[in-house]
């Protein structure tokens, strides 16, 4: 066996679909917590839509799926429990709020700190859910609390 066919198969394996619930189970609950090749997420059912993203908040490792799901500027985020940081649920970035310092008279506007969360793939068949990990070259804020120390879901076995 060739070890470059070993490392391709163990990474196929890492980014290939895990059947996390079903469907009907979300939509009544509209969130749900999973553990997707050693990669805990959280699945949220919002407005007709599913996004799965990293458990624990990027900015201190809150855990996202007991947080509110609330609006901001046309855009539905997650709000991390611990310190009411905003996270994006279709991209996965960070929002804050801010004025123009110079001007007394400016508005607070939202603005984007950028991909903060990694974002996972949901996708439906035949009334299951499968959640597909991102494959992302880049690195994402939330990568350091999604694997070792930082896991709330606890293994039963």
């Amino acid at each position: 066996m060739d070890l470059d066919d070993s490392e391709q198969d163990s990474e196929m394996k890492e980014y290939s679909s895990v059947c996390v619930g079903r469907e009907e189970d979300i939509k009544k609950s509209g969130r749900m917590t999973a553990v997707v090749h050693e990669r805990e997420v959280v699945i949220f059912y919002h407005k007709g839509e599913y996004h799965a993203m990293d458990i624990r908040c990027y900015h201190s490792g809150g855990p996202l799926h007991l947080g509110d799901i609330e609006d901001f500027d046309g855009r539905s985020c997650i709000v991390c429990p611990w310190h009411k940081y905003k996270i994006t649920l279709a991209t996965g970035e960070g929002l804050y709020q801010s004025i123009n310092p110079t001007d007394g008279s400016s508005k607070p506007k939202w603005y984007s700190k950028g991909i903060k969360q990694r974002i996972h793939t949901v996708t439906v068949d035949k009334g299951k859910l499968y959640v597909t990990l991102s494959n992302e070259p880049f690195k994402c804020d939330s990568d350091f609390y999604a694997t070792g120390n930082f896991k709330v879901i606890k293994s039963s076995f």
